[in-house]
């Protein structure tokens, strides 16, 4: 067998590999330390990889994954910028997105001046000895262009550095050249699984999300379950947002709905909905009474939380807000309702009206938490006191339904 057919049989080995791990959905980290782990039995002298990509995501702009010889490798994220940093514009990724080139390649031995990219010259005292960086485009552009880059961000750039005393050799670089339309399949396939986990878990929660992920997509799909409703509501936030300008109100807004969104997950429930200044969630973590216990328990942490949130911004001097809960339990559907081309996965059923026309009583009663006697029988024994505040009749109701607050709600 000539050195060109071994060359072309781990190229083949190499190239198999991808196309099988993106088929099986391997995520990034796994095919990215894979892919490097390869190299390295195949014979590249690999000392550091690095791949950066744009991300669609609510919090961060991008991912970075960096892997070096000494200690594998770890991905990072980097934050949404209008204006490209320092360090970025100087670098050679950056480069290739700015300006009318493909491909960095330095040789980091035998040359006297220093590169004109910092980070090279850092690689070079640690030891490197070669520097080789291009991208693969997608077909679908993602979210943006980063730093005011003059090209679409539709891929992945990538770079690999050599520390072997005579740097890649060119049959190192032919393997990389050649498999690497198949790590940018890979790549694609593995960022679309992952941009659609993220999307589904945002803006449907995480339990509706994941099970529109495993298939329950069918328009009229419902399940009937047990579970308590939450319903959350900022007090005298309309009033405020006639005073105050549109940013600080929608800063604000997140603020406090962050926290209790964050009250929700910790306490193992799944928020359903946001609705304007308020929201939706459910506790369904087992049987009723699990359930009942853990909505209040995530009462009492909302309410440390949120006295120390109005805490914080009366002491920034910034306008505070008080909020309402609403609590009831009972069989609710869960599932897919709308038109075949704009469905909701959410839940109806008496118990869900019950619980918004508890929440109506706020005002009349003077109390910020309300819990129905259902969720209130449900929880015993129950490590919170609960003060019976009357039997009322709720519209729509047959009949009447008595009605508790938690002792010292708080501020």
């Amino acid at each position: 067998m000539t050195a060109s057919d071994v060359n072309s049989a781990t190229t083949a080995d190499l190239i198999g590999w991808l196309v099988n791990r993106g088929l099986e959905g391997a995520d990034k980290q796994e095919l990215l330390e894979g892919y490097c782990a390869r190299l390295i039995e195949l014979g590249v002298p690999l000392m550091r990889f690095h791949a950066a990509q744009s991300a669609l995501h609510p919090v961060y702009g991008g991912t970075g994954y960096s892997w070096y010889q000494e200690r594998g490798g770890e991905f990072e994220t980097f934050a949404y910028s209008e204006e490209a940093s320092e360090m970025w514009q100087q670098s050679p990724l950056y480069a290739l997105l700015n300006e009318d080139i493909d491909i960095v390649h330095e040789r980091l031995i035998d040359r006297n001046e220093p590169s004109r990219f910092p980070l090279l010259n850092d690689l070079r005292e640690n030891g490197a000895t070669e520097y080789y960086a291009t991208g693969v485009s997608f077909d679908i552009p993602t979210q943006g262009t980063p730093g005011g880059a003059k090209k679409p961000v539709d891929g992945v750039l990538m770079s690999w550095t050599s520390n072997a005393p005579d740097g890649f050799q060119e049959r190192d670089l032919n393997l990389i050249n050649t498999a690497l339309p198949h790590l940018g399949l890979a790549l694609k396939a593995a960022s679309s699984a992952r941009v659609a986990h993220d999307l589904m878990r945002v803006y449907l929660g995480r339990d509706a999300g994941q099970r529109v992920l495993s298939g329950e997509i069918r328009r009229g799909s419902l399940q009937q379950i047990d579970a308590v409703i939450w319903n959350f509501d900022l007090e005298g936030f309309t009033s405020l947002s006639e005073e105050l300008p549109g940013d600080e109100i929608i800063e604000m807004l997140n603020e406090y709905l962050a926290v209790a969104v964050d009250v929700v997950h910790e306490c193992d429930g799944s928020i359903l909905k946001f609705m304007g200044d308020g929201l939706m969630a459910m506790f369904d973590v087992g049987e009723i009474d699990a359930d009942a216990r853990a909505a209040l328990g995530a009462v009492a942490v909302l309410q440390d939380r949120m006295a120390d949130l109005n805490a914080h911004r009366q002491s920034e001097g910034l306008p505070v807000a008080k909020y309402t809960l609403a609590l009831h339990s009972g069989e609710i559907l869960y599932g897919n309702i709308g038109a075949e081309s704009r469905l909701d996965f959410t839940v109806i059923g008496p118990a869900v009206n019950q619980a918004a026309r508890i929440a109506g009583m706020h005002r009349s009663l003077g109390q910020r938490i309300l819990i129905s006697d259902d969720v209130a029988r449900a929880a015993q024994p129950c490590a919170h006191e609960l003060i019976s505040v009357g039997r009322y009749m709720l519209r729509g109701v047959a009949e009447p339904k008595e009605l508790f607050t938690v002792y010292n709600p708080g501020p």
